[in-house]
């Protein structure tokens, strides 16, 4: 296929700036100011990786297990868990005649609490908060920490994604919700979507505890004051354990625990997701036919990664999308470590610079 269909999203944690947002692959602007041809205009159309769809802004996707902090939040927000609740994963899930399986099929987890379910991201744990918790809920936690919402940036083509809920499924499909529903969500499949841009603003968010807003323009006078923005008025304890879930996930022994930096580096946290674009049957499942080495490109699944770091004091916010990459935990996630540590590095550099006392002007001594 080539070059991957991809896009980044990096955030200054404290004052919401866009640090970069890249979308690839990308195209010649200068073939549509001199005219561009029939050809070149139908291969851009044609071209499944989407070259024309800005996917940081424009891009909408299933979430996939990065909408697990969400979830988790939602749960202990309204009590339905603590973090000592504990259940049992054995790679699948019944409710009333369907099945709902595991990434880790059919081994399964075992005996799971919250940090095990999002450090091993544990699909079964999530299934059972999700038979306690009420879709308006996880809906509200959603759009709480940025999730289907539009920010005034000056650039045309933001895409609200979509968070499902009670009233959007009887306005726009006249039917009740099914706990099933609740179910693929708050795995971050079914009907959610979202964008980079909207993962990216949820992950600062986590970071800071505060209602970070995207900006794209520097205001006179430095940009907007870190701590500037409300708070989100979520229970600093919850927050403080999703936040060493993710912690876990990178740096311990959790899914993303490969894309490690060296030991002296500063502590990154994050979030995998792998997110399926079709539906499974029990048949392909059973011939090993849901594995991405055994699809075409088209139909393998999304990879994400959203994280911030330094874990301890966190400055940048990343989210990476890898459309139809495969696994979020081997394809989404070394990209952003390499971004995390470029963009701390950048941000190092830069305040050191500015930092650098201004050399005093050289007098001339022959005048004075």
């Amino acid at each position: 296929m080539g070059e991957e269909a991809a896009g980044v999203v990096v955030m200054d944690v404290n004052s919401g700036e866009l640090l970069a947002m890249a979308s690839t692959p990308t195209f010649d602007p200068n073939e549509f100011t001199r005219g561009i041809s029939q050809e070149n205009y139908t291969g851009l159309l044609n071209d499944p990786r989407k070259p024309l769809l800005n996917k940081s802004i424009s891009g909408q996707y299933p979430p996939g297990s990065t909408f697990k902090m969400i979830v988790a939040l939602a749960a202990l927000e309204q009590g339905v868990i603590t973090p000592e609740t504990e259940a049992y994963c054995n790679g699948k899930h019944r409710l009333g005649k369907q099945t709902f399986h595991c990434w880790k099929h059919p081994a399964g987890h075992g005996k799971v609490d919250l940090l095990k379910g999002i450090y091993q991201s544990c699909d079964i744990y999530f299934y059972k908060i999700a038979e306690k918790l009420d879709i308006d809920h996880i809906a509200e936690m959603a759009r709480r920490l940025g999730l289907e919402q539009t920010y005034n940036l000056g650039v045309d083509g933001q895409r609200k994604g979509l968070i499902p809920d009670r009233s959007w499924k009887r306005a726009y499909r006249d039917e009740p919700w099914y706990l099933g529903e609740t179910l693929n969500v708050s795995i971050g499949q079914g009907a959610v979507l979202a964008t980079p841009l909207q993962l990216a603003v949820m992950t600062a968010r986590l970071a800071s505890g505060r209602a970070v807003e995207p900006s794209l323009i520097m205001e006179s006078g430095g940009g907007i004051k870190a701590g500037a923005f409300d708070h989100l008025n979520v229970n600093p304890l919850h927050l403080r354990i999703v936040r060493r879930g993710m912690e876990m996930v990178v740096e311990r022994v959790g899914v993303a625990h490969d894309s490690r930096r060296k030991k002296s580096a500063p502590i990154q946290a994050g979030k995998t997701g792998t997110a399926q674009v079709r539906r499974i049957t029990k048949e392909q499942r059973a011939e090993g036919l849901h594995k991405n080495d055994k699809k075409p490109w088209a139909e393998k699944d999304h990879a994400l990664f959203v994280g911030y770091a330094p874990a301890e004091n966190p400055r940048i916010a990343v989210s990476v999308l890898v459309q139809h990459g495969g696994s979020g935990s081997k394809v989404a996630a070394p990209i952003a470590r390499r971004v995390m540590d470029k963009a701390l590095e950048l941000m190092d550099k830069s305040s050191v610079q500015q930092s650098e006392p201004v050399p005093a002007p050289l007098v001339n001594l022959e005048r004075t």
